[in-house]
Parts: C-alpha cells; sequence; structure tokens
C-alpha cells in the first residue's frame, strides 16, 4: 500500500462481496487509482458474466470541489469532495438536477475500497451498486 495516499495502486473487485443492480452486474473487474497534479485518475477493466471485455472510459476526479464537465458523458458535470484521506464524494449532475452520487472510502487498514454509487444509467433506469475492491 501507498503509505501516503489511501487511493493510489491497483484494486480487484470482490464480486461475491458486492451488491449490483440486475443490469449493472460484471464477471470480473480491476480498477487502478491514480495520483494526478489536480486530483486521481481511475481507470476500470473487467468482463460481464458472460465473458465479455468492457473497457470503461478513464474518469478523472478534480477534487477543487467544483463543477466539472465530464468528457466522455456529454451533457453530464460531477462535483468532487475529498473530506478525509480516505474518502472522496462525488455527485453527477445533468443541468440543475442530481443524476447520481458515489461514495468511494477506503478501509482504516488501507485493505479495502467500498464504492457505492446510484443514479440513473444510459437507459434512464434507476440503479444502486455497492462494489467492494480488494487491494492488490
Amino acid at each position: 500500500m501507498n503509505a501516503k495516499d489511501a487511493f493510489a495502486g491497483i484494486w480487484r473487485l470482490n464480486v461475491g462481496r458486492s451488491q449490483f443492480s440486475p443490469a449493472h452486474r460484471p464477471g470480473c473487474a480491476a480498477m487502478c487509482w491514480e495520483r494526478t497534479p489536480q486530483g486521481y485518475l481511475m481507470r476500470v477493466e473487467g468482463r460481464t458474466r458472460e465473458g465479455k471485455l468492457v473497457d470503461e472510459r478513464p474518469q478523472a476526479f478534480i477534487l477543487d470541489e467544483m463543477e466539472h464537465l465530464i468528457p466522455s458523458a456529454p451533457g453530464l458535470s460531477m462535483i468532487v469532495h475529498h473530506p478525509d484521506a480516505n474518502t472522496i464524494l462525488v455527485q453527477a449532475k445533468h443541468a440543475d438536477r442530481v443524476v447520481g452520487e458515489g461514495s468511494y472510502v477506503v478501509s482504516a487498514d488501507g485493505s479495502t475500497l467500498t464504492a457505492s454509487v446510484s443514479g440513473i444509467d444510459a437507459q434512464r433506469k434507476p440503479f444502486q451498486t455497492i462494489a467492494i475492491w480488494d487491494r492488490q
């Protein structure tokens, strides 16, 4: 574990301990958090339960608590808060309407990251996910 940074590094999805909405059930995934001058760059790659590769676009988390457009999601913006070394809170907006929220919390011992995300997906259906990630 990077002693200076709770998030930086590679995390593997613990499917058995996670909770997914029916339309959002992966088979496996890996997530990489990289520290940047403005915050973090997060990349996730995984496979569906049927084995199809799912390569998600990198997501920048700018930790200035200001609204920023999401380049990979036209019309959406996000605000990121970093209240303590082990917590990142995210709010996604479309115009002035909140369409998603998430929290990323690293355990005190640094071994587990819990990502709780809810909102409206691309098919305009509500979802809620609690994904448990183990540090690699």
